[in-house]
């Protein structure tokens, strides 16, 4: 069933009116609960969630006064460094608490016009949408014949966006004056690092509640480009895949990406990074490796194992005051996730691995603290029956309920049995 689009009578009209819809008490309201769902620090004005919710109605109050009068301003955003697994740092903008709910409000009503517009093969940061989608439509496409794989990779998309062009694809959809101010306001707020303050010319900051939709909305030109000429691409935020069935058909879709995405976006595509590959080569996407073996096959990636290593080790470093029950009930989030992320893939081997390797981390924790009685007290097949979850219990559910009681050990080929017989 064909989503219908919110805010005008069809696709032919503009939206002319949509500033009283964003400023309306209820949809700021409900801005407020998903910044609160989303947690977060708070930004330059050091106001943090809670001291923004226990003045909330006057906050609330505020908010819908100065966006009806037209007087709102938002702040610059707070710049944080996140370390990246290549050694770099990311640059992240934090909004405070107060740009965040006008965001989201306008988020709120924004999404239901431009979601309808969007390309089936864009996946991130979109509702009902995930990776996984993303990473079995890429199957697919090898599986019904492609070969050949162009990688694009735009260098510092979220930072080199050209707001002139944004505004320009916003407008398209949107005529609200009003609105398309505020937004301009939040890409030109600045950023605040220390205490120097920097403007902003080009780029939207990661962080901000607003854009991931409008990356989204720039690239979507990209996509719509692409499949109007029949190419498969696969895109999920700024990581894009096109997957070919011939070399040439591959050198005209790296062509073809550069002259959309240098020339008429105005972005800057990666040179070493963007490159042609056959499936036999092996590729790497959303966290996972495609090669080829004696069949078709995908693994986590393996920056995804290093930087999932250091997490581990980090929560199991000797250096804090926790008993090990508080260590395995910190570890145990960073599993499950890791492990409900890459269950999709031809994981079991890494599993494995990685459980025996977990296993020991937390042995050697404790040994660290109590020495070698640590050892004969906790032995490895008891840490599940404290509460540790392993990669292969994500991996095969019922090998729990058939394990005896107390978790009393199994060889590795009887696991193996054991689980392929309930598969």
């Amino acid at each position: 069933m064909e989503q219908k689009s919110w805010g005008r009578k069809s696709k032919e009209f503009k939206v002319h009116s949509l500033i009283d819809k964003v400023y309306k008490k209820l949809n700021l309201y409900i801005a407020f609960e998903k910044v609160k769902a989303n947690k977060g620090e708070g930004g330059v004005d050091r106001v943090s969630l809670e001291e923004f919710e226990k003045n909330l109605v006057l906050n609330i109050e505020e908010i819908h006064r100065l966006l009806k009068e037209d007087r709102y301003e938002p702040q610059p955003v707070q710049r944080v460094w996140i370390p990246k697994t290549n050694g770099d740092k990311r640059p992240l903008g934090i909004p405070t608490i107060r740009d965040r709910v006008v965001q989201q409000a306008i988020l709120n009503r924004m999404e239901r016009i431009f979601e309808p517009e969007f390309c089936e093969n864009s996946y991130g940061f979109r509702k009902r949408r995930s990776c996984h989608q993303a990473i079995e439509k890429v199957e697919e496409y090898i599986k019904s014949g492609g070969q050949w794989i162009v990688k694009v990779d735009i260098q510092k998309f979220f930072d080199t966006l050209d707001h002139k062009k944004l505004m320009e694809l916003i407008n398209k959809e949107i005529s609200d004056g009003r609105i398309l101010r505020m937004i301009e306001a939040f890409l030109k707020s600045g950023v605040m690092e220390d205490i120097e303050f920097k403007e902003q010319t080009n780029g939207t900051p990661q962080g901000g509640v607003i854009s991931p939709l409008l990356a989204n909305i720039y690239l979507h030109e990209y996509d719509k480009i692409m499949s109007e000429e029949k190419y498969q691409v696969v895109r999920y935020a700024d990581d894009i895949v096109v997957i070919c069935k011939t070399r040439k058909e591959a050198e005209r879709v790296q062509a073809r990406t550069m002259e959309i995405l240098e020339g008429e976006l105005k972005l800057k595509v990666n040179p070493d990074k963007t490159k042609i590959v056959h499936k036999s080569q092996g590729f790497e996407f959303l966290g996972y490796k495609f090669g080829r073996g004696y069949t078709d096959y995908k693994i986590p990636r393996d920056r995804a194992v290093r930087t999932f290593k250091e997490k581990v080790r980090y929560i199991t470093r000797r250096q804090q005051p926790k008993s090990m029950q508080e260590v395995i009930k910190d570890l145990t989030p960073i599993i499950r996730g890791w492990g409900n992320y890459f269950i999709k893939g031809n994981s079991q081997n890494i599993f494995w691995k990685l459980d025996l390797w977990i296993t020991e981390r937390i042995s050697a924790y404790r040994v660290g603290k109590w020495g070698s009685y640590a050892r004969k007290k906790y032995k490895y097949t008891m840490f599940r029956t404290m509460g540790l979850v392993y990669l292969n219990d994500i991996l095969y559910p019922r090998q729990l309920e058939l394990f005896p009681a107390k978790g009393q050990h199994l060889r590795r080929a009887e696991c193996w049995k054991t689980a392929r017989s309930v598969r």
